[in-house]
């Protein structure tokens, strides 16, 4: 049954509906549409489709090195200011799509559907590209959201459970993000793997309404959207220093138990936030598993040196502290400055490594 709801922005309203027969439906009726494709997902468009102008999914290509080659496609194409785009991937394929389409002759319209349960809880909504540059995460970026989003839950059956979980954890940060009941409210929707297309549709739909809210009052990441960085700044760091050895999903669920061990650390916790972190925190472990029943078969050797330097560097930081997204008090998150010391600096990894360790990791 599909189910569908509107997200405000300065660009306009834009429709996300959540179903199944989404891909093919769309496909009929764009016959002359130009189509920007995840290369794993070939063997899903039917035979009619046009040839798409394919992307591998790897990190390299989430780059503002990558991205001439997809304009250059769509000049190939005869692309004008009339075409519109299908985009059809996870999230490597939406960022570069979304600032080659806000770009190309100062913006072309396009639908998105995502592929991935990242992508489908997350990262479809709010308009955002997020680029890689020089090996630093997320560097540069822009704001274009698509015409309409289509979320066909078909594509959970092509996920595996490092994939699905990665999503979950997405989830589960936006949903404590906005207050502990949200987080109690998406646990009633049994996120797990597997996770079948009809399951899957409460947990979308739990996690999409509730980043609607932050997107449409904070749109430009001022200051309630921050918040959604919970597990990233943590996160992306390990990502970079491993080289993308660590996938997305995987870092923010490390990371958001990064940032509750650091808050712990430094005192930040009350009784009752003690307990909210702690029921988070237990559900990331339980989704992440360990020794040979962890979704991540063969987890790299964590560069903490590496780690710190990536983290040191992130964009969020100012000159003369670093700005985390932390749970204080009774558990609510809060951005917070952490003035760059060697206490601090020796908390931050020791948050990390007592982590890592703690999950079954090995670091150096």
């Amino acid at each position: 049954m599909q189910k569908s709801f509107d997200i405000s922005s300065s660009a306009g309203r834009y429709g996300v509906e959540v179903g199944t027969g989404l891909l093919s439906r769309t496909l009929a009726a764009n016959p002359d549409a130009i189509i920007i494709c995840d290369r794993n997902l070939s063997g899903y468009l039917p035979a009619t489709a046009a040839e798409p102008i394919y992307i591998d999914a790897v990190e390299s290509n989430k780059s503002l090195e990558a991205a001439p080659s997809v304009i250059v496609a769509l000049r190939q194409r005869n692309a004008n200011r009339n075409t519109h785009l299908i985009v059809i991937g996870g999230g490597i394929i939406q960022d570069i799509s979304t600032l080659a389409a806000s770009i190309y002759m100062r913006g072309i319209s396009w639908t998105y559907l995502p592929s991935t349960l990242l992508g489908m809880v997350d990262s479809c909504i709010g308009g955002k590209s997020s680029i890689n540059v020089g090996g630093y995460k997320n560097l540069v970026g822009n704001f274009f959201p698509p015409k309409e989003i289509l979320i066909d839950t078909a594509f959970i059956r092509t996920l595996d459970a490092e994939m699905v979980v990665g999503g979950l954890y997405e989830a589960a940060k936006i949903c404590y993000a906005r207050s502990f009941e949200d987080f109690r409210d998406y646990l009633d929707t049994k996120p797990s793997y597997p996770l079948d297309p009809d399951g899957a549709e409460a947990v979308i739909l739990k996690s999409l309404t509730t980043k609607k809210w932050f997107i449409e009052v904070d749109e430009f990441d001022n200051k309630e959207r921050l918040l959604l960085n919970f597990g990233h700044t943590f996160g992306h760091a390990m990502e970079a220093a491993t080289n993308f050895g660590v996938s997305h999903g995987i870092a923010v669920g490390v990371g958001m138990l990064i940032a509750i061990n650091y808050a712990t650390r430094r005192g930040e916790l009350g009784a009752v936030g003690i307990e909210r972190t702690a029921a988070l925190a237990g559900h990331v472990k339980s989704k992440l598993g360990d020794g040979k029943f962890s979704v991540v078969v063969s987890p790299p050797t964590i560069p903490i040196d590496g780690v710190l330097e990536k983290f040191t560097h992130d964009k969020k930081h100012r000159t003369d502290a670093y700005r985390v997204v932390i749970p204080r008090g009774d558990g609510a998150l809060e951005l917070v400055p952490q003035q760059r010391s060697d206490e601090v600096h020796a908390d931050i990894r020791s948050a990390y490594e007592e982590t890592i360790a703690d999950i079954g990791w090995q670091f150096e």
